[in-house]
């Protein structure tokens, strides 16, 4: 399991326990026959059709991360896909038994729109995995699980207005940080000093205070 993804498992159960075409060319014309005295000419060769995307090389349609109106459950729709690596998307790949993307690892040089444009996804790969940006050695996590509560990157959901973004955003990296040395102490510190009074939403303590339970938290 990656670094992010454990985040969104251990910061929010922690959270709630301690709360274009290929377009074939047309035939060339054939040059006119020479006088019945002179032999005929013998037909200009077909031009070789230009090589256009095959469909293994071209997004269907983008595929967007949706919430379920609640703030809290989040999921895939349409699938993803990985086109190949190319310049500003040359990452690692994994995928699942069905051959579909699960994490990509950064490389030097990627930009996160043209990793999206490989994997046939909205360019929402950073903050779907708590960053503003990504960068080399980090593996994103592509899929959230629509069964565990998922925190946004930018705000919680119902955050009022004049809600404080930068402190945020700094609570949920440092809370990542944590979750990859595997400090889960420090996880719950930041939850109680610093993220737990911008949330209002305790519906899911009896659910994550089991969770949180079973994962020997």
């Amino acid at each position: 399991m990656s670094g992010t993804h454990k985040l969104v498992t251990v910061l929010v159960l922690t959270a709630a326990a301690v709360v274009g075409c290929t377009a074939t060319a047309p035939t060339a014309e054939q040059e006119p026959k020479a006088p019945s005295s002179a032999p005929a000419a013998e037909p200009a060769s077909e031009a070789t059709p230009t090589r256009g995307p095959t469909d293994a090389e071209t997004c269907s349609g983008l595929s967007e991360v949706y919430g379920d109106g609640g703030g809290l459950y989040w999921e895939r729709r349409g699938t993803l896909r990985d086109l190949g690596a190319r310049e500003f998307a040359r990452g690692t790949v994994t995928v699942d038994k069905d051959g579909v993307p699960v994490t990509y690892t950064v490389e030097p040089g990627d930009v996160e729109a043209v990793v999206a444009e490989r994997l046939c996804a909205y360019p929402t790969l950073a903050s779907m995995n708590h960053r503003r940006d990504v960068h080399p050695g980090q593996e994103l996590w592509l899929t959230p699980d629509p069964d565990i509560p998922w925190l946004p990157y930018y705000g919680p959901y119902d955050a009022p207005a004049g809600f404080q973004q930068i402190p945020y955003q700094q609570a949920i990296e440092s809370a990542g940080r944590a979750v990859d040395a595997g400090d889960v102490g420090a996880v719950r510190t930041i939850w109680n000093d610093t993220l737990k009074a911008m949330f209002t939403n305790q519906d899911e303590a009896p659910r994550v205070r089991w969770r949180l339970s079973t994962h020997g938290g």
